[in-house]
């Protein structure tokens, strides 16, 4: 299989190694795109010169320039390349060659999952895997080694949980990292004990992870750039042009490098190295220029505070509603944030911060106002997932111009636990998106790939409607923080280039900018959010090239 999908990757590279379509008229669209000022316009062409930058956009009624060559769009919807401002490109890749539970049900499906693959796999020395959801389950509890055992005892099994805050390791995974009674959980990680007793039940959250991770033999430079073409592939499926990329490491950025070389990237990537350690070898002075054709660049770095809600790592102010005594993991103090923050912005690279739980959010809000003036100019000082913000403390996103980068499918797939993690007063500022932009504040969207679908028209129709696919709750949750058409659209395009200090390069569909764009099959602005999730991309396009169609 690895032969196959390899022949296939070298007949990829020398596909898109070739140069970019010549003075092209797009013609016969039915155009949707955002302007400057955050409002709907629409046209009927797309003028795109040799280089792949749209010359003209031209309404109806405008003349259309005479070009070397003519696209009929057949009167099918077009919108801007999509941007996703939050994804992990090399987890999408890595998740669909490896085991993949985010389907699983219960326990024992998964279970029968894990034992299918083992047999069909006996060859692999390690079963690894990712999207198990103890709450999706109904479980009440987190799953053990000794379900694992059951179905594979012979291998070690490393299963990531859902949110990628949590793994699931088997006796044998154990025995290899050298985890047992006596070991102590790092700080910032929890190794959860079986009942009674001290010994590792097999759960492993957040920083404790990395004590079986370690043990996890790493991917060749091959895989890498297997995994890196199977993500292009999916994201351009869905009509994803461009992505930041959250925890890019220097071996994740020497595929990126490989594939542009190569004339095989097809997408554009803005990368926030995973660390300040990354981040130095991969920027050293400073962020990367922009490169192949603005198709790569690192922006800055992507820190974590806390940990997710689900394996109750989200940094609380209080406890749990349904854990009294817990509060979270905080994965820095308070000094050491600050110290890599500023390490960060001394050189300039912009900080993506992880904060989920309302003290992480606080604490990162306060350490961005305490180093403002120390780091002036334009910094976009970024916050990632925002989701549970003390309404005391959520205008100070507007105070610095902080981008809130939030996920709406998040709100979709947490609003059960949600309610029972937290009480009705914290859910005030929680998945806030409408909140955020009426005070001002910049509002990019993304998916979180793969701990969630890729799917940005799951995505908008969850913004629009904060109901989930089956409607639920009739209505909306929380429905004063859904937002309207165009700001969902804007959230996964313009908005998201601003976020990632790609405006006027790409994100809108304007003269100058590239010629990223997308076929799909309905108007996201008059349809219901039922019809929007069932919305078909017909062709994906980068800078003036076809590099995906349905056909």
């Amino acid at each position: 299989m690895i032969t196959r999908l390899l022949t296939s990757l070298a007949a990829s590279i020398a596909f898109f190694a070739s140069p970019a379509l010549a003075d092209t008229l797009v013609d016969n669209v039915q155009g949707i795109t955002i302007n400057a000022d955050g409002k709907v316009e629409r046209f009927v062409a797309l003028w795109v010169d040799d280089d792949g930058r749209i010359a003209q956009v031209l309404k109806r009624g405008d003349e259309k320039p005479v070009t070397d060559y003519r696209y009929d769009g057949q009167g099918r919807y077009l919108i801007p390349g999509l941007i996703d401002s939050h994804l992990h490109v090399m987890g999408i890749g890595f998740g669909a060659l490896t085991l993949d539970l985010s389907d699983t049900n219960s326990l024992e499906e998964a279970q029968a999952k894990i034992a299918e693959y083992a047999a069909a796999n006996p060859g692999r020395r390690w079963i690894l895997g990712r999207g198990w959801n103890q709450e999706k389950w109904g479980l009440g509890r987190f799953p053990t080694a000794e379900e694992l055992d059951a179905v594979v005892a012979d291998r070690p099994v490393w299963l990531e949980r859902v949110d990628s805050h949590a793994g699931w390791a088997n006796s044998a995974a154990m025995r290899l990292a050298g985890v047992n009674s006596s070991s102590v959980s790092p700080t910032g990680g929890r190794i959860e004990r079986v009942a009674g007793g001290n010994a590792p039940s097999g759960i492993f959250v957040d920083n404790a992870a990395q004590l079986v991770q370690a043990a996890v033999p790493a991917p060749r430079p091959e895989d890498r750039d297997l995994a890196l073409s199977k993500a292009q592939d999916i994201l351009l499926s869905f009509g994803i042009t461009a992505a930041a990329d959250m925890g890019t490491t220097i071996e994740d950025w020497q595929s990126f490098r490989r594939a542009g070389d190569g004339g095989w990237l097809k997408m554009r990537i803005m990368s926030y190295a995973a660390g300040v350690e990354a981040m130095e070898l991969i920027g050293g002075p400073g962020p990367s220029p922009w490169l192949y054709d603005d198709k790569l660049r690192l922006n800055g770095v992507k820190l974590y505070l806390d940990g997710a809600l689900g394996s109750r790592g989200a940094w609380l102010k209080e406890p749990y509603a349904d854990d009294p005594g817990n509060t979270g993991l905080p994965l820095q103090t308070s000094t050491q944030l600050r110290n890599l923050m500023s390490r960060a912005a001394l050189d300039k690279f912009q900080l993506a911060i992880h904060a989920i739980g309302d003290a992480a959010n606080g604490e990162v809000l306060n350490a961005i106002n305490d180093m403002s003036d120390t780091y002036d100019g334009d910094r976009r000082w970024r916050i990632e997932h925002a989701q549970v913000v003390d309404m005391v403390d959520i205008g100070k996103f507007a105070d610095h111009g902080i981008i809130a980068s939030m996920q709406p499918v998040h709100q979709i797939s947490d609003r059960v636990m949600a309610e029972a993690r937290l009480d009705p007063a914290r859910l005030e500022g929680a998945y806030a998106w409408r909140t955020i932009l009426e005070i001002g504040a910049p509002l990019a969207f993304g998916s979180d790939a793969p701990v969630e679908s890729p799917d940005p028209f799951a995505n908008i129709a969850a913004a629009i409607s904060r109901t989930g696919p089956d409607g639920q709750p009739f209505g909306g949750w929380r429905p004063k923080d859904a937002v309207s058409r165009e700001q969902a659209l804007a959230g996964f395009t313009s908005a998201g280039a601003y976020a990632g200090f790609a405006e006027g390069r790409f994100g809108r569909l304007a003269k100058g900018e590239r010629a990223d764009f997308v076929f799909i099959d309905r108007d996201p602005m008059l349809s219901s959010p039922e019809s929007i999730r069932e919305t078909q991309v017909l062709g994906t396009w980068v800078g003036g090239i076809e590099v995906y169609s349905a056909d």
